[in-house]
């Protein structure tokens, strides 16, 4: 191993605009102990720098060292970085970029002004050179080629570039291949990157114990190897990775070994043969087969085992108070893997989507109709000769529209040049040459703008947002394929109890038939959750122990065995090995709820009872399960109605009585006995009282919780 957990590979671009999948884009490629990852494409500079920094500290907050290489230039041949800001230092010349390129989510940046105003700081002309031909007009200060600068204060090469071959010059802006455009667009992101909590810059500063390493890479080091078919920049981001993390710790090390404080080196430049031979020699995985689907398996520590701990002197808790114990202390322990957009239906997202394309994309046609620009008309009757062609949705006008014209155009299609006012179909006449309508017509009609709906680059959810159908929709519809999730929470389902039976086993009336681990086993895949059937249990303690040792889950809901009694076995465990809270929750109906760690994995006992169990689990177990996803706290969303039923409630607990929805408002299921399993189901929600004392006659305003607001749809 390479002495990194993880290493990173990205395939840098100055490319104007949103870049779509293919060349010329952003790719980034990831290895993660051992395993590979699909490359990332990234539209945009400020969505790969957003990535980046998220990836890199997460890596750093899960323990995992990480190497992160960039294929542009960290410094410059010696004598710029003095030139332009007094100091050797490349790390100032880095933050006196930062503080003077522009970029912005569309992808258009500055770096041709830069560029110029860097050239007026030296003699002669030069260094940067390179500028479309269209700009002979702009830019004086950059010539078109290379052999037009006249400046010798600094060389055309650094020395890693000569030891390297390669054949780029980090003062070419315009022209395959960009290297000084990428590096302008380039070192400004690293100068934000660099001030992330545990992030050092190869070989600028110590990075031997650092947390995160960015480093200087060239993936032409391995260009023999890479793949002909296929993006080329994908392929070499992906099999450089393998390589670097493939590399022996030691000699990684070596290989970084290297003294160049003010130019920088690209790591490998003087091992170009080795790192081709491992290139060629490696796995298929390192090619894209068998590839590992996951973006990322970042696994947060495990929880305290303290975390479930009350307050000392707490006896009876309230219910709010028990609640908010819960929310702050508990937090994510899944991983992360990117899955493709068509499958993440329920998925939590484990960073921010922003929209990679704006909707709709370009301006267009509301209505089916005629375009022309709107300054060619007037009031009163109008009339315009038709240009041959029409625009319609996937097959745009590609022409322009002469001014004075009109042209035939339907719902959806891209407004050609020359067209921005759209007149409705039904209003006008049409012959074979002319059509004509009355006017005025508003400038713009009928038609919608670029972004009118969602602008590129505009934030579309958060982090631990739970994403729903018609976020698929808009996901798609702004251009991500793919998004980054949390992995399902794998929730474990265990029964306890020398009187349980499966259903039909036995017809002894000693024995209960186990009604909670189907339910909870339910309500856990309702919630999105991989629910794990870890069966049941007889009491005892070594049975107990194995099964829970057993499981290979994220959380473990068990029932029966939570309270203090002989026989139950769950508190005992789990006060002996791990941690425990037993908690009195002032809840009705309920009985105290066990809380406790064993190896790191949160154990919430529920109370055997059915009605009970199913009342703390969509409580307590629901908001706490969630946040343990990686989502946010959820509280379920009620509504006062009028109570169809009365009551004479005592002071001191909580209630949550069995109902469901009337024509006179809601009812309450006949018996508050919490054996009464039935009253589950005759039930479409539960009414919640207070902990006061309170009288409910008919008509009086309560609160209901329906089902569906605990998320059981």
């Amino acid at each position: 191993m390479s002495g990194f957990d993880t290493v990173i590979v990205v395939d840098w671009s100055a490319a104007q605009g949103v870049r779509p999948i293919g060349k010329d884009a952003i790719w980034i490629g990831v290895v993660s102990q051992g395993e590979a990852e699909e490359p990332v494409h990234m539209p945009t500079r400020l969505a790969a720098e957003a990535w980046l920094a998220d990836r890199l500290r997460a890596e750093i907050a899960t323990g995992r060292r990480v190497l992160a290489g960039f294929d542009f230039p960290f410094g410059y041949p010696a004598g710029f970085a003095r030139q332009v800001t007094g100091s050797d230092d490349p790390l100032v010349l880095w933050d006196w970029l930062a503080e003077r390129i522009e970029d912005d989510a569309k992808g258009v940046n500055n770096r041709f002004e830069i560029a110029s105003q860097l050239n007026r700081i030296f003699t002669g002309v030069g260094p940067f050179w390179g500028k479309p031909w269209q700009w002979k007009e702009r830019f004086d200060d950059i010539p078109f080629k290379g052999t037009d600068r006249t400046q010798t204060t600094v060389a055309e090469k650094r020395a890693c570039d000569t030891v390297a071959k390669a054949s780029s010059s980090v003062w070419q802006l315009n022209a395959h291949p960009t290297v000084g455009g990428q590096a302008l667009m380039g070192l400004p992101m690293l100068s934000r990157l660099r001030r992330i909590d545990g992030v050092a810059v190869w070989p600028f500063q110590d990075w031997r114990d650092a947390p995160a390493v960015l480093a200087e890479i060239w993936p032409g080091l391995i260009e023999s190897a890479v793949p002909k078919d296929g993006i080329r920049d994908r392929h070499q981001v992906r099999l450089l990775a393998h390589v670097l993390a493939a590399l022996p710790a030691d000699e990684l090390a070596a290989m970084m070994q290297i003294d160049a404080p003010e130019e920088g080196w690209i790591l490998g430049a003087e091992h170009r043969d080795h790192l081709t031979g491992l290139a060629r020699n490696a796995p298929p995985e390192a090619y894209g087969a068998r590839v590992k689907p996951d973006h990322s398996d970042l696994t947060p520590p495990p929880l305290s085992n303290d975390c479930f701990a009350l307050p000392p002197g707490v006896d009876w808790t309230p219910v709010d108070t028990a609640l908010d114990l819960l929310r702050k202390r508990l937090r994510g322990v899944t991983g992360t893997e990117s899955v493709a957009v068509l499958g993440a239906d329920g998925r939590i997202l484990a960073s921010a989507v922003n929209a990679i394309r704006a909707n709709p994309p370009a301006p267009n046609a509301a209505v089916d109709g005629y375009g022309f620009a709107h300054s060619a008309t007037g009031d009163g009757a109008q009339s315009l000769p038709l240009t041959n062609g029409r625009a319609a949705a996937g097959a745009p006008f590609t022409g322009t529209v002469p001014q004075g014209h009109a042209i035939r155009i339907l719902t959806g299609a891209i407004l050609p040049n020359g067209v921005d006012t759209v007149v409705l179909e039904e209003d006008t006449r049409t012959d074979a040459t002319h059509v004509a309508f009355n006017g005025p017509v508003k400038p713009g009609a009928n038609t919608r703008r670029a972004g009118e709906d969602v602008d590129v680059g505009a934030p579309l959810f958060d982090d631990g947002h739970r994403l729903t159908p018609p976020d698929l929709a808009l996901l798609s519809a702004t251009g991500s394929a793919t998004v980054l999730v949390r992995k399902r929470l794998r929730v474990g389902v265990l029964s306890t109890g020398d009187e349980l039976a499966s259903p039909g086993a036995t017809e002894d009336p000693a024995r209960t038939y186990d009604a909670n681990r189907p339910m909870l086993l339910a309500i856990a895949a309702r919630w999105g959750h991989e629910a794990v059937d870890l069966g049941h249990v007889a009491d005892n303690r070594d049975i107990l122990r194995a099964a829970l040792d057993a499981a290979d889950c994220h959380a473990i809901l068990t029932s029966g065995g939570a309270s203090a009694g002989d026989e139950d076995h769950v508190s005992a465990l789990l006060r002996d090995e791990g941690a425990l809270s037993s908690w009195r929750i002032a809840l009705k109906p309920g009985r105290p709820l066990a809380l406790g760690m064993r190896g790191g994995v949160p154990v919430f006992g529920l109370p055997g009872n059915p009605v009970a169990a199913f009342v703390c689990a969509l409580i307590f177990a629901r908001p706490a399960l969630s946040v343990l996803a990686g989502g946010t706290w959820v509280e379920p969303e009620g509504f006062t109605v009028p109570a169809d039923f009365s009551k004479m409630k005592k002071p001191g607990r909580r209630e949550y009585l069995r109902a469901r929805m009337g024509p006179d408002g809601v009812q309450v299921f006949g018996s508050e006995g919490s054996g009464r399993i039935s009253g589950l189901s005759w039930a479409d929600g539960l009414v919640e009282l207070k902990e006061g004392a309170a009288t409910i006659t008919p008509g009086d305003p309560v609160h209901f919780l329906p089902y569906a607001s605990f998320g059981l749809v």
